[in-house]
């Protein structure tokens, strides 16, 4: 009898080959991600959402680009700076860009630090983040007051194509209320770093178990998909 239980055990741990351990595994239903959180998963599955809404948007983009038969407003004259009398293009955007390339290393830091429980460094770099983050949408808000003191409407502009207008603003609209919502989301979780409430599990929302940092990782996942969004939108909005 012993001999029969301890088969049946083996057969459960045993996976299934072939097609049938793939539908095994999907249809086990909360086990689907065998090793993985559902906070993890639940991210996971927001992010992949996220990147067809903003590949609809590059897409829809490349599609107005390519079919409108006005000539298409050069992104190094529009987004040029004036500094010392001399006309410096993409400047403002080069250092938007390098803020937040470097908040995804301190993001990746504070993930660090919070796996090995060390709370201070983990808020501060949360803080640093958040901080770089908000430079960031201070200088888009900068540039978008540029744009519209100089007659960028989302239904035209003065230097060619109407559709200029409603993408730039829709897109990068997109993407910076992404990185508001994050540098919000950071500050948050920075502040439970800081008092402790994951050491002494203290209630509230995005409090995990007593000593588990794992929503400081998950807070980065959201962070590196905005960063790397952003590359994508730098590369196909102001170089090409």
């Amino acid at each position: 009898m012993a001999e029969t239980v301890l088969t049946n055990i083996e057969d459960r741990r045993t996976p299934a080959a072939g097609w049938q351990g793939i539908a095994a595994d999907w249809s086990s239903d909360q086990r689907a991600f065998k090793n993985v959180s559902w906070g993890k998963a639940m991210m996971w599955i927001f992010l992949l959402s996220d990147t067809f809404i903003f590949g609809c948007f590059l897409l829809s983009y490349m599609t107005a680009r390519m079919s409108t038969t006005v000539p298409w407003p050069n992104p190094s004259e529009v987004f040029a700076l004036t500094i010392a009398g001399q006309k410096i293009p993409l400047i403002l955007i080069a250092i938007m860009t390098f803020v937040l390339i470097s908040s995804s290393g301190t993001m990746a830091m504070a993930v660090n630090f919070g796996y090995r429980r060390d709370r201070r460094k983990t808020a501060v770099l949360m803080l640093v983040t958040a901080a770089f983050g908000a430079t960031f949408v201070g200088m888009q808000a900068f540039e978008w007051t540029k744009l519209i003191m100089e007659g960028v409407r989302p239904w035209g502009n003065p230097w060619g194509a109407e559709q200029f207008g409603s993408c730039f603003f829709m897109i990068t609209g997109f993407h910076g209320t992404h990185v508001t919502i994050g540098v919000i989301f950071l500050i948050i979780i920075a502040r439970k770093v800081w008092r402790g409430d994951f050491e002494t599990e203290r209630r509230g929302f995005f409090t995990s178990r007593k000593g588990n940092y794992e929503i400081v990782e998950i807070t980065g996942l959201y962070w590196h998909f905005v960063d790397l969004v952003w590359v994508f939108i730098f590369a196909f909005f102001y170089l090409w």
